[in-house]
C-alpha cells in the first residue's frame, strides 16, 4: 500500500520503443513516464494494441529482436543486504547482464497463459528450482526445500507430490500458481502479471488475485498489473496507469482515477463497466477504432474518437497537467484557456452513487 514515505524503486523516464516490421517502423511507446515505489500495486491499463505489454517487456529487458529503443531510461534501485544502494538503467545493459541481474533475480513476470510459461517437459519441482539455483547457487537439497516452501506459500496443498508431476497434470488455477511460485522464487523486488486471470474462470481469478494480494502483504514486494480489466484494477490497485497509442494519458492513485477521471477515453474505458444500476439493455463501448502506430500523428492521437476534441487537438499533443495529488491528464481539457467540459451524465451518475453506497458501508 500506499504510504507517506515512499520508496522510490523505479522510474521509466521518456521511453520511447518502436518495431521494424514488414509495413514501415511501427512507433509502439511515444515517451513514457512513470515511477513505482516499494509494496505499491500499480496497473497499466488500457485498449489492446496501447503499449501496455510492450512497457512490461521493457521492464524486463525482453523486447523482441525487431524493437528498438529510441530514447528513455528505465532505473531500477536495489538496496543489498549490506545496506549499499545500486542503480541499473535497464535500457543501457547488455542482454546477458539483464539475464543476470534483473530478470527473474530482481524483476520477474507472470505471463496470461501458465501452459506458454511452463516447459511440458519437466517437473514442476525442477522448473522451481531452476532459477534458484541460476542466480544464487542454491543446492539441489536447499533448492528443494524452498520451492515447497513456496508451492505451499501459493496455496497448493501436498507440495513433496506436486513437486514430481508435470504441468499437464495440473488444472488451469494450479498451473497458474505454479508460475506464480517461479515468478517468487528469488525474492524479486518487482512483480508484473501480465493479465495473469485472463485464462481463468471467475471463480479462480478471485482466488489468484487474492493470492497476489496476500504474498504483497507478507514479502512487501511491488506488483505491476497489466490488464484491460477496470474490474481487476477497483479491485487490487494503488495507482493506475490508462494508456492510449503508446502513451500514458492519465495515471494517479486509485480514488482520483475512478472517482475524478478527467481524460474523455477515461471516461469511455469506465463508462463501458457493466453496471447492475443501469436501466439500458446495451453496453456503452467507445466509438472508432484506435490509430494505426505506422502513421503518425500530429496531435492528440484520441482526437478521431473524441467527442468533445478541441481544434487544438488535432495540431499538438497535449502535455502532462498537473490536476491535484498524484493525478496527471494528458488532455487540452485539462488547460486554463480551455472550455469546461463534464463528464458524461450517466457516468457521473454512476460515480456518485459508487461514493454513496462506499460512504454509507464506512
Amino acid at each position: 500500500m500506499i504510504t507517506e514515505n515512499r520508496e522510490r524503486i523505479l522510474s521509466i523516464n521518456d521511453l520511447d520503443i518502436s518495431f521494424a516490421t514488414s509495413s514501415g517502423q511501427l512507433h509502439a511507446l511515444r515517451g513514457i513516464k512513470l515511477d513505482l515505489f516499494r509494496g505499491e500495486t500499480v496497473a497499466i491499463v488500457g485498449e489492446s494494441g496501447s503499449g501496455k505489454s510492450v512497457t512490461a517487456k521493457a521492464i524486463m529487458g525482453i523486447l523482441s529482436a525487431n524493437g528498438k529503443i529510441n530514447s528513455g531510461s528505465i532505473v531500477y534501485r536495489h538496496v543489498a543486504g549490506d545496506g549499499s544502494a545500486r542503480e541499473y538503467d535497464i535500457v543501457k545493459m547488455t542482454q546477458k547482464e539483464v539475464r543476470s541481474e534483473i530478470c527473474g533475480k530482481r524483476i520477474a513476470m507472470v505471463f496470461q497463459d501458465p501452459m506458454t510459461s511452463l516447459n511440458p517437459t519437466m517437473t514442476i519441482g525442477k522448473q522451481i528450482m531452476e532459477a534458484m539455483r541460476y542466480h544464487y547457487g542454491k543446492t539441489r537439497a536447499q533448492a528443494r526445500s524452498r520451492a515447497q516452501e513456496l508451492l505451499s506459500l501459493v496455496g497448493i496443498d501436498n507440495p513433496a507430490r506436486r513437486m514430481r508431476q508435470y504441468p499437464n497434470e495440473l488444472s488451469g488455477g494450479m498451473r497458474q500458481r505454479v508460475v506464480i511460485a517461479i515468478a517468487l522464487s528469488c525474492d524479486p523486488d518487482i512483480l508484473i502479471c501480465d493479465e495473469p486471470t485472463t485464462a481463468l474462470d471467475v471463480t479462480v481469478q478471485a482466488r489468484i488475485l487474492e493470492l497476489i494480494k496476500d504474498i504483497q502483504r507478507k514479502t512487501h514486494v511491488t506488483v505491476i498489473y497489466i490488464t484491460h480489466n477496470l474490474g481487476v484494477v477497483a479491485k487490487v490497485a494503488d495507482y493506475v496507469a490508462v494508456m492510449y497509442a503508446g502513451r500514458i494519458i492519465e495515471k494517479g492513485e486509485i480514488d482520483e482515477i475512478f472517482y475524478d477521471p478527467r481524460h474523455p477515453y477515461t471516461w469511455g474505458l469506465l463508462s463501458s463497466l457493466p453496471d447492475t444500476t443501469t436501466t439500458s439493455d446495451r453496453l456503452y463501448s467507445i466509438p472508432g477504432n484506435p490509430i494505426n502506430l505506422l502513421n503518425e500523428f500530429p496531435g492528440d492521437a484520441f482526437a478521431p474518437r473524441n467527442e468533445f476534441a478541441l481544434n487544438i487537438d488535432y495540431r499538438l499533443p497535449p502535455p502532462m497537467f498537473d490536476v491535484g495529488g498524484r493525478h496527471r491528464v494528458a488532455s487540452w481539457l485539462a488547460h486554463e484557456s480551455a472550455p469546461r467540459v463534464e463528464m458524461p451524465k450517466n457516468l457521473r451518475k454512476r460515480i456518485d452513487a459508487i461514493i454513496l453506497e462506499k460512504t454509507l458501508d464506512d
